[in-house]
């Protein structure tokens, strides 16, 4: 059977082959941003699930590829372990965390008592009523903004947390179209593909692996300080303990620190020198032991880059920005120095075909 004739096949096209192959770059650049932009709010959600499909791959790898077993049981099987160990116990943390700042925030009786006992001791004014309400209400609003909570929106938590297991799952189940797709449509070469997806796993390793691990014994080791020394709600200022790890230099001391002026303020000067003797000697070194250990089997991750990573990366992204902020410094990096070895590659081939050409005419002069 003979097809129809186009009747629009004669008619020109106004475009050279240039302005078309740019055209057609402009417009999937334009339609991928309208996309972006659509799918904004659920970020995280795809965010998280590539995170985790880093993280748990080589169980993957150990559990389909070498076991043999099958993939949609191992799939369902990490989604539950992601379930069970990682989004039940966060978010029940965070809302405690949240919950607790707020209640703090409506009511500062209590830390303004404290300030007052620290006033008689030490003959300072410190700050006023009002400043402390104002302080306490701007923290609670910031993390807030940073952790999703159940109690922040229960259809939006549900929205982003299925969106998350079901990208993570369709990973698992079609890695090989993914990690496929990622080597054809990725503008790098190889090599550069390869120290990316090198990059992205260290910084998993060092900022996720490694860094809830330091995260959790300091946590430990703080909570068991305060409640040995009787400060009140220790299990409270342990999860934000746990929190406070993640910030390099400042840490925990951001919460063991302020608990030994308590004691002080109440006048328990024994127990403030042993929360301060315990926090200089156990928990800072152990937070630098385990640091060092880590980052040696983990990935070593400069302290600097993940300084600046996190305060970039929770601004944007919240606390998915704890992984994403020093994987987009690491990448930015990694990006300058293939950027540097290309131009020098290029110069290279210059100068040995300038080389060439100077060689070259003295036998077309003879």
């Amino acid at each position: 059977m003979l097809r129809p004739q186009d009747p629009f096949a004669a008619i020109e096209n106004i475009y050279t082959p240039r302005q078309r192959h740019v055209l057609l770059i402009a417009s999937l650049i334009g339609l991928g941003g309208l996309m972006l932009l659509g799918l904004v709010q659920y970020l995280t959600a795809f965010l998280g699930a590539g995170i985790l499909f880093v993280m748990f791959r080589p169980w993957w790898v150990a559990l389909v590829h070498q076991r043999r077993w099958n993939r949609r049981l191992v799939a369902v099987g990490l989604l539950l372990v992601t379930v069970v160990a990682l989004i039940i116990p966060f978010f029940a943390l965070s809302t405690l965390l949240i919950d607790r700042m707020v209640a703090f925030a409506r009511h500062p009786e209590r830390i303004m008592d404290v300030l007052h006992k620290l006033e008689n001791a030490s003959g300072f004014q410190i700050v006023g009523k009002q400043n402390v309400r104002e302080l306490l209400q701007q923290a609670a609003r910031q993390v807030s903004s940073w952790v999703p909570t159940v109690a922040s929106g229960a259809l939006n938590f549900l929205v982003i947390v299925g969106l998350m297991l079901f990208t993570m799952y369709y990973l698992f189940m079609q890695e090989t179209y993914f990690l496929l797709g990622l080597r054809r449509y990725l503008p790098f070469r190889g090599e550069t593909i390869s120290e990316l997806g090198e990059s992205l796993k260290n910084n998993v390793n060092a900022n996720v692996l490694g860094q809830v691990l330091v995260s959790m014994v300091q946590s430990i080791l703080t909570g068991l300080t305060l409640w040995i020394f009787g400060v009140p709600d220790p299990l409270f200022w342990g999860v934000v303990a746990f929190f406070m790890a993640f910030l390099p230099v400042l840490g925990t001391p951001l919460v063991w620190g302020p608990a030994a002026l308590y004691q002080f303020s109440e006048g328990a000067t024994g127990a403030a020198v042993g929360i301060l003797l315990v926090g200089f000697i156990v928990i800072v070194n152990v937070d630098n032991l385990l640091r060092i250990v880590l980052a040696k089997r983990m990935g070593d991750i400069h302290p600097l880059i993940t300084l600046i990573g996190l305060v970039l990366g929770i601004e944007i992204f919240g606390i998915v920005g704890l992984v994403v902020g020093p994987l987009l410094v690491s990448y930015f990096l990694v990006l300058m120095e293939v950027f540097r070895r290309e131009n020098r590659v290029a110069r290279a081939a210059l100068a040995a075909k300038s080389k060439g050409i100077a060689g070259e005419s003295p036998g077309a002069d003879a």
